[in-house]
């Protein structure tokens, strides 16, 4: 997909155009370069490309995959979060036309690939499932079970609609009849589905009772996903092949489980790093100390130096957050808070006023603060 065109530079727009800046930049490009009226070299693969865009953009879920991955999404890829089951071929234009300018303008007389749209296996609708996790979940992995109702391929029939299958008489198996209509374009062929058999090309003497038809019964499914350790906040996981059920024989569709993640008490997240504030008494700060911390793996005691200052930054390799599909780990952050003291006993309060007659001007600080009195 490297020679593709961005998809709003085709029909002129910017991204995050609106949905009728959408539909009205197509309406006026499918007018231009419509086959039937443009007979220019180039005009019929410069309409299809228009068709393709229109159909991505106008899809609210394929719109969204878009935006963020872009001709990737629709690659089976994209990291684990393309979206399968799209291309090109799968787009009827006859129907995008039929929606936006009436059946007397949906048909451009490219019989042979409409034919073999209705009638080709067509990988089923891939399925977007929203899962909450605990921060604990998210970091170590976990197994959960997800209910989902899902379009499956109905048992009685196998999936066909009906039993004792014949060839449709009215469009001889095509799935789509023709017709000539007067226009303000002059006479346009017009491709429609055709209504006796719904664009499959067959039709049956007996209809399936068990799914009227379709083809197709609803059916809840429970499903146990893996989740991988190292998943965060919009992170999506793709099931391959457990997805609504294809038509023509297809493949299933995917589904993607998008992952919401709940904060931690102690712990801050940033990617795969971990920041972790740790709170020290001013003695610890002033004389140094071995402090044990919490870390996502147990405690550790780590080496606190003489004279550290409020706001400094330890870190400790590895001791973050596992990424996902990889050997490879975050690090960890400690931020260093001194803790002042509001309670002093009169003890106390007699060692802080000792040692506030400690002689600090030749500390760099105050001497440049000194400098401006």
């Amino acid at each position: 997909m490297k020679n593709k065109k961005d998809y709003y530079e085709v029909l002129g727009l910017q991204k995050g155009a609106s949905d009728e800046e959408i539909k009205r930049a197509f309406r006026k490009l499918a007018k231009q370069y419509h086959p039937d009226v443009n007979k220019e070299p180039g005009a019929e693969e410069k309409f299809k490309e228009i068709g393709e865009a229109y159909a991505v953009l106008s899809d609210p879920q394929k719109k969204a995959q878009y935006d963020q991955f872009g001709h990737a999404a629709f690659e089976g890829g994209a990291g684990g979060a393309g979206f399968g089951g799209f291309s090109a071929d799968d787009i009827d234009l006859s129907s995008i036309f039929d929606d936006l300018f009436g059946s007397s303008f949906g048909g451009f007389g490219f019989g042979s690939s409409s034919r073999r749209s209705s009638n080709r296996a067509t990988k089923g609708r891939d399925t977007l499932v929203k899962m909450n996790l605990t921060f604990d979940e998210a970091v170590f992995g976990c197994k959960k079970s997800i209910k989902v109702d899902l379009n499956d391929t109905c048992d009685k029939c196998d999936g066909k609609g009906g039993f004792d299958e014949s060839t449709c008489s009215t469009c001889g198996g095509s799935g789509r009849v023709m017709s000539q209509q007067q226009s303000l374009f002059g006479v346009i062929q017009t491709q429609t589905t055709c209504k006796d058999c719904k664009g499959s090309g067959k039709t049956f003497k007996r209809t399936c009772n068990e799914c009227s038809g379709t083809g197709h019964i609803r059916k809840n499914k429970e499903i146990i996903v893996t989740v991988p350790e190292g998943v965060d906040n919009g992170y999506q996981l793709r099931i391959s092949g457990k997805g609504e059920s294809g038509t023509n024989g297809g493949p299933n569709g995917d589904i993607y489980i998008e992952f919401s993640v709940k904060d931690h008490d102690l712990f801050i997240r940033d990617e795969e790093d971990i920041y972790l504030e740790v709170p020290l008494t001013i003695t610890e700060a002033v004389l140094g100390c071995k402090k044990d911390v919490p870390t996502l793996n147990g405690v550790v005691t780590v080496d606190i130096k003489a004279g550290i200052q409020n706001g400094s930054k330890l870190k400790l390799k590895s001791k973050g957050v596992k990424i996902p599909n990889s050997l490879r780990r975050g690090d960890m952050y400690l931020i260093i808070k001194v803790i002042i003291p509001t309670k002093l006993d009169r003890k106390q309060k007699q060692i802080f006023k000792d040692l506030a007659k400690t002689d600090l001007d030749d500390d760099a600080e105050f001497k440049k603060f000194k400098k401006y009195l």
